[in-house]
């Protein structure tokens, strides 16, 4: 055991003395060390359940015969962060996570991992982590929201945002919005849609990283609670046959996630996290072959802001494993992967079958044929762009436009909220890169701005920074490379044609390569926004968004 180096023999005396002054017994320091990683905090909506989570799972690990000790993960919650400095904060966590959960269970030689995250950057930072580590480790989330319910239909987080530009527009009343305020989060859990922290949830299930159930057990059922006991009870099952991350987050693994992930309409996010977790097994993700799988990968699920359906309306139909198995039927699955239940993804989706047709659609009567994201190239985007087709209206789908050229986030804001866009409009907000941002800011505020002023189906918007998976619409990000290096998205102009084209993954500045030339010769890099702390150094160190923002040493 890992942990034999800081509980046996005589030179560990020392370290045994600190175990004494914690209160653990000489029984408890014979059994496996298993840390439990709670990102648990009293901030963020979908963190505020960890301690029952966490709870269970100590339960259940004891019951397997191991020694739980909780340590903890930070978390910032995007929705409370979006649209001001916090943002800036909010990817760059994910690195934070990744590195402090390292350092916490190598110095203390943890012999396996619970990881219990729940929003957003937890997640992929904590599947980072648990690579980097590898020691025999099991996830378990928190679980999603429960949907709110406003004039007779369900609502999540994004009809909120939404709600903020219908008022803008004059479309809605300031009571209005006061009832969205009050009833569209109506319980913990994260936010109730396909959104980030959703996404990667449930793609943990894929990958083989959390139990069934991991992705859409809302937070408020007592079988989240019961899925955490096994979890811990599973990780000292992983840990006596010594199956470990990297035995199974593979290639194929990853090729599995990227599969689902089109079937299911996930958030644009994961094209940043997939790779970044890529990377800690070794393996450098071009997000560009996302469109080979989306080509063979039909969109099964529209959840919101996709559509009208929501995370409690996919676990009735069946979960991930249901969505996994229409896709086996059309051998889009590698099924010989190992998970943490000690069986192959094979074994595990067996018998799980879809309860609810329109919920999940079947594999021969999908929502589309192609797969719920896109990358885009072109001369505006070299290295690629992304953006979630499946929440792309048909008109938009192929769209050119003068661009609306916005240096940041909130004065792209100010011109859509006072009234400087209309149709046919293409906003670009440039310098929100992650090294331009820096931290490469989600771009809620102004895509809502723009649905909600009922522009979605006649304006796209254009960034180098991200969008939250609440975001729907004509709405690219990822473009690389940023403009903080240069990219040609530093050099759009004003009223420049952009040609969007989603069918043909194109995205295109309508100038002549001369012309391009002549500019990209005359730009000068931009001062830095921020030239202290931990922003700077990340600043120094961060990739572009095609690469996921992985750090490097330069």
């Amino acid at each position: 055991m890992k942990s034999d180096s800081v509980t046996k023999g005589m030179q560990q005396a020392p370290h045994r003395s600190l175990f004494n002054a914690l209160g653990l017994t000489k029984e408890e320091l014979s059994r496996p060390l298993v840390g439990i990683v709670s990102s648990y905090n009293e901030i963020v909506p979908g963190h505020m359940n960890l301690d029952k989570i966490v709870e269970a799972v100590k339960l259940g690990v004891a019951m397997a015969g191991g020694t739980p000790i909780v340590f903890p993960a930070i978390a910032v919650c995007d929705g409370i962060a979006m649209g001001h400095i916090g943002m800036k904060y909010s990817l760059v966590t994910r690195d934070l996570i990744a590195d402090s959960t390292e350092a916490m269970a190598i110095a203390h030689q943890f012999d396996a991992l619970v990881m219990v995250p729940n929003c957003d950057k937890n997640v992929p930072g904590l599947l980072m982590a648990a690579a980097r580590v590898n020691v025999p480790t099991v996830f378990v989330s928190g679980g999603p929201m429960l949907a709110g319910h406003v004039k007779g239909r369900k609502r999540s987080l994004s009809s909120m945002f939404e709600a903020v530009g219908s008022y803008a527009a004059g479309t809605m009343t300031a009571e209005d919005v006061e009832e969205f305020e009050n009833k569209v989060c109506p319980t913990c859990g994260s936010c109730s849609g396909m959104y980030t922290a959703n996404s990667m949830n449930c793609l943990t299930e894929v990958l083989g990283m959390g139990l069934q159930g991991n992705g859409t057990i809302p937070a408020v059922y007592s079988e989240r609670i019961k899925l955490a006991k096994h979890a811990g009870m599973k990780v000292m099952e992983m840990l006596e046959k010594n199956i470990r991350p990297r035995d199974i987050m593979t290639k194929d693994a990853i090729m599995n996630a990227l599969t689902v992930d089109m079937a299911l309409g996930c958030s644009t996010n994961s094209m940043l996290h997939l790779p970044a977790i890529a990377h800690e097994i070794g393996w450098d993700f071009d997000i560009t072959f996302a469109n080979e799988v989306s080509a063979k990968t039909p969109n099964l699920c529209h959840l919101a802001p996709a559509g009208p359906t929501y995370m409690e309306d996919l676990n009735e139909a069946g979960g991930v494993y249901a969505v996994m198995n229409e896709l086996a039927k059309k051998d889009l699955l590698n099924l010989d992967c190992m998970t943490v239940t000690g069986k192959t993804v094979g074994e595990n989706i067996k018998n799980c079958v879809n309860r609810n047709p329109e919920v999940i659609r079947p594999i021969d009567n999908p929502y589309s044929a192609t797969g719920g994201l896109a990358v885009l190239t072109g001369n505006l985007a070299p290295d690629g762009s992304v953006v979630k087709r499946s929440a792309v209206v048909p008109e938009m789908m192929v769209h050119e436009g003068p661009a609306r050229v916005f240096e940041s986030e909130e004065d792209a804001i100010a011109a859509i909220k006072g009234g400087k866009i209309v149709a046919g409009d293409v906003v670009v907000i440039r310098y929100e890169g992650p090294k331009g941002g820096p931290g490469m800011r989600e771009m809620l505020n102004p895509t809502s701005a723009i649905a909600g002023m009922g522009l979605g189906s006649s304006v796209a918007l254009i960034t180098d920074g991200r969008f939250s998976g609440a975001s729907r619409g004509a709405s690219i990000g990822h473009v690389s490379p940023e403009a903080a290096v240069g990219g040609p998205i530093a050099l759009v102009q004003e009223g420049d044609i952009i040609k969007i084209n989603i069918p043909e993954n194109k995205l295109i500045l309508d100038i002549s390569d001369e012309e391009m030339a002549k500019r990209k010769a005359a730009w000068q890099p931009k001062e830095p926004k921020v030239k202290t702390g931990y922003l700077a150094r990340y600043a120094s160190m961060v990739t572009s968004g095609n690469r996921g923002a992985i750090l490097e040493i330069k």
